[in-house]
């Protein structure tokens, strides 16, 4: 046994142990004394925190990764003799009676729903140096994505108690990593968990594996430090082991709760699709149901399919590097279109849906673990080599290779436009992503996609609104700029509850330069009519508002920051211009005076009856409003009164 002053006896033998699997190099020259016994407890001690992570220990690590190395090297295809064919699901098209159907479906049981964001990443790729949730959703209110996510969690609450269940709570799981974790924290407690009860939002936190030197899985030190181990993500697979031993996937279950959706941490559209989605799991009796989109075939993203074996059926998520290959193997001609001129098998976007009682089942039976891979690239035609180190990983996508042929998993299909929108690559990544494939999954993209799909909501509703914008440049990438128009989620969680709060939609008529923004579940538009300007309604609950607005104002526009330099190959920008806008290539500045904009803002905190319109506010028993200033405090608070209210209409 491996003797070191300091070393506690279980280190010792952990060591011994890992040398018998082909790890000594990590322990070679400890006989010499020279090497001090606090670098040995260092990596005896990170040894041991990896031992206890990893289900099963380093063994089960080292021996896992050495039979996927294998089969790496050998070309070992896990789709082999299966045939693929279109799953089961359901293609809707916003707006339409399906899509109408289905949402109301969900509504009815989203009492019963749990949320869980995996948000393990930096926003390094986009240029960001911070957590990505964090980020301004857009740049009206400055909202950031886990504000915004809350906000939807919170409103489909809000329905759910309305709606028969008084004291339904519906929970939130975060899945961080040791990048994301202590930021996350930060994040929520100085915004008081964006109104989230306490208790209700819990993390779970995702830990690494060691790197793999070559097809032995040797461990990888750390370069310049001889007692570390090199370590990298796991993937976000481990969130189903995460919330397996956090206890929560039992818990729910015995709460009685049917679903829980998983999404990621920068995709603000995801919950215009969110109730319709847990319809159809609920309709058709899925116990896994993926959110995808219509799929092209060669496209860069992974296929849901249906496969047959020999022994065995699933419908899981095929990567579309695979895909061709399978199809061939099969009798196809390969990746092809079918007569909609799409592929047959949508495309997957890793928005889950699971049914909550046999997920519980399930993670008790494989204790959270789903099947891993290994993706090493390799430096010689034998396969010996790598050219930098890898390591094992799972996805969370990949849950349904856990399950029975019985198992019933499916599809809900939906335009990209309303449930997908990653904010992803900075500005040079995105300009190339947006060449080849029509889609950069930036942050200014991100934002127009958010101003587009309530225009989107608009013109269904009757508004007359230009829904495609004009095209304008931002960090040289194309993007449609239109009204910016901002509802947040207690205004409306369905599209039929958003056409009701337009009782006459011809009345509403919005220019390209208007930007409005309602947050309040009983906000009533009569009219709005407005080419160019400003509105600014936020109402508490408890107060009616009735808007009757036409006219024009100052209005909030995108001022273009950063060139790009063709000496360099990057963009300037600026000094002191915060990343928050470098990714996006502008700025959100108001063209009118403070005081202007004070008179179209209205935030409203005592219940009553209001009536807004370009000349002010008329309540009833009382007003208390203050004036709002996106992105930072509120300035000013002001209670009227019955005589104050008398004076500001005299005023008028």
């Amino acid at each position: 046994m491996c003797q070191s002053q300091g070393l506690t006896e279980a280190e010792m033998k952990l060591i011994d142990e890992l040398k018998g699997l082909g790890q000594a190099h990590l322990f070679k020259g400890w006989e010499d004394n020279k090497i001090k016994d606090a670098d040995k407890k260092r990596l005896a001690e990170q040894l041991g925190t990896l031992n206890s992570q990893y289900p099963g220990g380093l063994k089960a690590y080292i021996e896992n990764s050495i039979k996927l190395l294998k089969e790496s090297k050998e070309g070992a295809n896990a789709f082999t003799g299966f045939k693929p064919s279109a799953p089961k699901g359901l293609a809707l098209k916003l707006g339409d009676a399906k899509f109408n159907e289905m949402e109301a479906a969900g509504m009815k049981v989203i009492k019963d729903t749990a949320f869980c964001i995996v948000a393990g990443g930096l926003g390094e790729r986009l240029g960001y140096n911070g957590i990505k949730v964090e980020l301004p959703y857009e740049t009206v209110t400055e909202t950031c994505y886990l504000d915004l996510y809350c906000k939807h969690i919170l409103a489909l609450q809000e329905r759910a108690r309305k709606n028969g269940a008084p004291k339904c709570v519906l929970p939130l799981a975060i899945m961080t990593s040791g990048d994301t974790d202590e930021k996350t924290r930060v994040l929520l407690e100085a915004n008081d968990n964006f109104g989230m009860a306490e208790g209700q939002i819990v993390i779970v936190k995702q830990e690494k594996v060691p790197s793999l030197a070559d097809n032995n899985a040797a461990f990888v030190l750390q370069k310049g430090d001889d007692f570390q181990i090199q370590t990298k993500p796991h993937g976000h697979g481990d969130v189903h082991m995460l919330l397996h031993e956090a206890g929560l996937a039992k818990k729910w279950a015995n709460e009685g709760r049917k679903y829980l959706m998983f999404f990621q941490d920068t995709n603000g559209l995801v919950f215009h699709a969110a109730p319709a989605a847990f319809g159809v799991s609920d309709s058709m009796g899925f116990e896994v149901n993926s959110l995808t989109v219509p799929r092209r075939p060669g496209e860069a993203v992974g296929a849901i399919c249906k496969l047959d074996g020999k022994d065995r059926s699933l419908t899981c998520n095929v990567e579309y590097n695979q895909l061709a290959g399978l199809m061939k193997d099969a009798g196809y001609g390969g990746d092809e279109a079918d007569e909609s001129g799409f592929s047959p098998f949508p495309g997957n976007l890793n928005i889950l849906i699971f049914s909550i009682p046999e997920y519980a089942k399930t993670l008790e039976k494989c204790g959270g673990m789903v099947p891993e891979f290994v993706n090493p690239k390799y430096k010689d035609a034998a396969k010996t080599i790598f050219k930098k180190p890898t390591r094992l990983e799972c996805m969370m996508q990949d849950y349904p290779k856990l399950l029975s042929s019985e198992s019933k998993v499916g599809f809900v299909s939906l335009e990209r436009s309303v449930c997908f929108s990653a904010v992803k690559n900075n500005a040079i990544d995105a300009l190339g992503k947006q060449k080849k494939t029509g889609f950069p999954e930036s942050a200014c993209s991100g934002e127009q996609d958010a101003y587009k799909i309530a225009r989107m909501y608009l013109s269904l509703a009757g508004a007359k609104v230009n829904v495609d914008g004009k095209k304008e440049k931002f960090n040289r990438i194309d993007t449609e700029v239109g009204a910016k128009v901002v509802f947040q989620p207690s205004f409306a969680t369905t599209l039929e509850e958003f056409k009701a709060k337009f009782p006459n939609p011809t009345q509403v008529v919005l220019g390209d330069q208007a930007t409005v923004l309602l947050e309040g579940s009983d906000i009533t538009v009569k009219r709005l009519e407005m080419k160019t300007g400003y509105l600014f309604v936020k109402a508490c609950p408890g107060a009616k508002v009735s808007i009757d607005w036409k006219g024009d104002n100052a209005p909030m526009k995108f001022q273009p920051k950063g060139e790009f330099n063709e000496a360099t190959g990057a963009f300037d920008y600026p000094e002191g211009l915060a990343e928050k806008y470098r990714i996006r290539g502008y700025t959100m500045e108001y063209e009118g005076s403070a005081a202007e904009k004070k008179n179209s803002t209205f935030v409203i905190t005592k219940p009553g009856n209001y009536t807004i319109t370009q000349n002010g506010i008329q309540a009833s028993p009382s007003l208390s409003y203050v004036s709002y200033v996106p992105g930072a405090a509120l300035m000013a608070v002001t209670a009227i009164g019955f005589i104050a209210l008398a004076r500001f209409l005299m005023r008028r």
